[in-house]
């Protein structure tokens, strides 16, 4: 939308115009969400700084004299209601949880993927100053903001905003070689993170960034790294979540301010009166609430302008036509409700390894949340995350025969709500393949004749560097190391990651060629260590579960 239009609107709005103020909020909400969710990493607080910074809007809009600067005058409130916030941390809520990462749901909502992801997974490595500095930088390179007005809203010259950008992109760059580093198999660096919880810090950081300089496997970032800005251009706003709301008019405060800032009573009398409007993904309700209602299933919004294979250095969409699901029996062949959980995760034979998979059918996907954030590391025993909506979850895996030979206890799945599916196994070979290099072939991914051997339970399904799966409901995954020294990664997936990663086989060095489990029905594979209950003790589940 134009300038012009924008400056009418403002200008109507400040004369009263209820409808004018349904758009300008409507409009430039998603920019403020944006710069606050990203600053705060998608912390409960971020609704509350949200609220606030549109309440101050609202509340001041008559005292704005030039409509052209709305845009910067908006945003350095946006600047103010977060510093204000972290002034008035206390220490005990330092360590508290965020509601929902925002790299995540940057990931999620705008399906992200390669180096694209990377940076957004960066993000959560920065300090909370980086991060607030970031969350412009990011919507200026975007083409959302200028340069000026990202000055102008830290409260520095356009020269010293420059310096400050460039610092701020050589710890991102530092955070970028961070994911990448975590993404990879270095003995050196599990080593490394083995008492690490799994929350990103300044001291881990640089610990990690220490090793990666280092070390030849996580120094080499194995592809042309493509700068930060090239990658963000044109990248779309994250979208509301569903179910944010956003309230200008109920309650005292807002009527006070609004009169000390001296607005009419026309105006009082809009925010008041009810209303109902349609815009922008929300609906407007009685007495100026916002509510986000756009449908769980509802596509991701797609960045405005895409930037070419060329200009990134990375491959484009794969344009393999999505694979139809095979119809669910009808009532009368099959109840649903009876064939769910039926068929449980069996020992199978190694596919060839030049055998390429079958087509993965597509489930749908609006989301999973989860209480290990987006990466999630279990090296003990006990440790355990919480998976919560309707996507695809991927469960790496890393044997330790040479810390710890012996049985192995397997994690197990408790306290089901829904249904999960075992739907791929990738990650270029199984874990009794023999690793490249291996004198004769000893060595596995489960030990070698030298350091011993990791020995699944007898009838246990073979796992393989990646286990895919998919969650609809709730269901807590626990780490029940006993014998054998394990660990597991778990984080959310999509399903073009899953199916890129099955079909990276031979051809691109890898071992072997993935698995598709998924049948599309509720006849697919459910994990053989699942159940509903919730025991004292995850690891006394039955291996063979019905559920």
């Amino acid at each position: 939308m134009d300038s012009q239009h924008w400056r009418a609107t403002i200008t109507a709005a400040q004369s009263g115009d209820r409808q004018a103020l349904d758009e300008l909020v409507a409009g430039w909400l998603p920019l403020v969400y944006n710069i606050v969710g990203r600053a705060l990493n998608g912390h409960a607080d971020v609704d509350d700084v949200v609220q606030e910074t549109m309440l101050r809007a609202v509340d001041n809009l008559g005292s704005l004299r030039d409509p052209d600067s709305f845009r910067s005058w908006l945003v350095a409130i946006a600047v103010r209601q977060i510093r204000d916030r972290a002034r008035r941390r206390t220490p005990d809520r330092l360590e508290e949880a965020a509601a929902s990462d925002f790299a995540e749901l940057t990931v999620l909502r705008l399906q992200l993927e390669g180096q694209r992801r990377e940076v957004a997974e960066a993000v959560r490595w920065l300090d909370d100053e980086d991060r607030q500095l970031l969350s412009l930088w990011w919507l200026e390179v975007a083409g959302e903001l200028t340069r000026r007005e990202l000055a102008a809203a830290v409260g520095i010259t356009r020269q010293h905003a420059a310096v400050r950008v460039q610092r701020m992109k050589e710890r991102l760059e530092t955070s970028r070689g961070i994911v990448r580093a975590l993404d990879g198999a270095c003995p050196g660096l599990r080593e490394l993170t083995g008492r690490w919880n799994g929350r990103p810090d300044s001291v881990w950081r640089k610990r990690l960034a220490r090793h990666i300089r280092g070390c030849g496997y996580c120094g080499d970032p194995r592809e042309t790294v493509v700068p930060a800005e090239r990658l963000l251009v044109g990248i779309a706003l994250v979208p509301l979540p569903v179910g944010f709301t956003l309230s200008l008019a109920f309650g005292g405060k807002t009527a006070v301010a609004a009169t000390s800032a001296g607005w009419s009573a026309k105006v009082l009398g809009a925010l008041t009166k009810p209303a109902v409007a349609m815009t922008a993904g929300a609906t407007i309700v009685a007495g100026g609430a916002y509510v986000v209602t756009q449908p769980p299933d509802a596509p991701p919004p797609r960045a405005a302008v895409t930037p070419t294979a060329t200009a990134t250095s990375e491959p484009p969409p794969s344009a393999t036509p999505t694979p139809t699901p095979t119809p669910t029996p009808s009532p009368s062949a099959t109840k649903k409700a009876d064939l769910y959980g039926t068929v449980v995760d069996a020992v199978d034979r190694a596919p060839d390894p030049d055998a390429r998979p079958a087509a993965l059918p597509r489930r749908p996907e609006s989301g999973i949340t989860s209480t290990g954030g987006p990466r999630a590391v279990m090296q003990h025993r006990g440790d355990s995350v919480t998976l919560s909506g309707q996507g695809y979850v991927l469960v790496r895996w890393q044997i330790s025969p040479h810390a710890r030979p012996g049985a192995v206890v397997m994690p197990t799945w408790t306290g089901l709500k829904g249904k999960l599916f075992h739907v791929a196994s990738g990650g270029s070979r199984r874990m009794d393949d023999p690793l490249p290099g291996a004198p004769n072939g000893y060595v596995t991914g489960m030990g070698g004749p030298d350091i011993g051997y990791a020995v699944l339970p007898p009838g246990t399904q073979q796992m393989w560097q990646n286990e895919y799966f998919y969650v609809d409901g709730t269901v807590t995954l626990t780490q029940n190391e006993r014998g054998c020294d394990y660990g597991i990664a778990v984080f959310p997936s999509s399903w073009q990651a899953v199916d890129k990663d099955v079909n990276d086989g031979p051809a691109q060095g890898a071992i072997r060629y993935g698995l598709v489990r998924d049948t599309g029905t509720d006849s697919a594979p459910v994990p053989q260590y699942v159940t509903r209950s919730t025991p004292a003790d995850p690891a006394t589940v039955a291996q063979r579960s019905r559920v």
